[in-house]
């Protein structure tokens, strides 16, 4: 588990790694780069490069960490990907259950599986469930993520590639992020793109989050929209780094 750069969370715990790419978000997955220099770079839990791994023995970190902390639940994978045996997910749901001082953020493109394996797993207050959502085409990720039991449900619009329709509702979502891509041949996002979910959030008075303009410097393009930083959190939680 480490301190983490994202915007919007504390820390990163990774009891799995590596993923397969299912959508158009995946084309240039920062993950898939990051594992491909950890395992040049000689790291054992890497020597898979972005294959699929389960590292068994860091499930009860989460335990021995008493200060309360938001966590990022696999940062480097998908929880709910197809090679992960149920029987891992229910034990690492546990886990975050007993591990209740803190706050998970689980985040997934695989709302389908999500939605199957939703009534076999417990939902502490602890657990924020989360889909991504990069384009119009996988919007209906947004209505699976609905009928999943989670205390606080989110969705992550980046990267964000086309503009999502204004139809859709966010009655019963939380918390909305929205980014661009960021990294080599990063895709473009527009700024109306941003702006009509910024809109939405508003109008079902949801909690938006604007992470970044991303492109191949993010730091340089920053995260400001329309003259401000948007850091809101779901139910009135402000974001600190601890």
């Amino acid at each position: 588990m480490t301190s983490s750069k994202i915007e919007w969370t504390d820390s990163t715990w990774n009891p799995i790694t590596g993923c397969t790419k299912i959508s158009a978000g995946c084309q240039n997955c920062y993950a898939a780069r990051m594992a491909s220099r950890l395992q040049r770079m000689g790291l054992e839990r890497y020597k898979n490069g972005f294959n699929l791994t389960i590292h068994e023995d860091l499930f009860e970190v989460p335990l021995q960490w008493k200060k309360p902390r938001v966590i990022f639940v696999n940062s480097m994978s998908d929880l709910f990907h197809e090679e992960v045996p149920e029987k891992a997910i229910r034990q690492l749901f546990g886990i975050m259950a007993k591990a209740s001082q803190h706050t998970f953020q689980i985040l997934t493109k695989r709302a389908e599986r999500l939605y199957e394996l939703a009534p076999r797993l417990i939902w502490p207050k602890n657990i924020w469930m989360g889909v991504t959502v990069e384009s119009e085409a996988y919007a209906y990720r947004m209505d699976l993520l609905k009928k999943i039991p989670a205390a606080v449900k989110f969705i992550s619009f980046e990267p964000l590639l086309t503009e999502i329709d204004s139809s859709h509702s966010l009655y019963g979502i939380d918390w909305i992020i929205v980014g661009g891509e960021s990294g080599p041949n990063a895709r473009p996002m527009k700024a109306e793109w941003a702006r009509g979910l910024q809109k939405m959030a508003q109008l079902y008075n949801v909690a938006f989050f604007f992470k970044q303009w991303g492109g191949t410097n993010k730091k340089k393009a920053g995260r400001i929209l329309d003259g401000k930083e948007w850091n809101a959190m779901p139910q009135s939680k402000s974001f600190c780094n601890l």
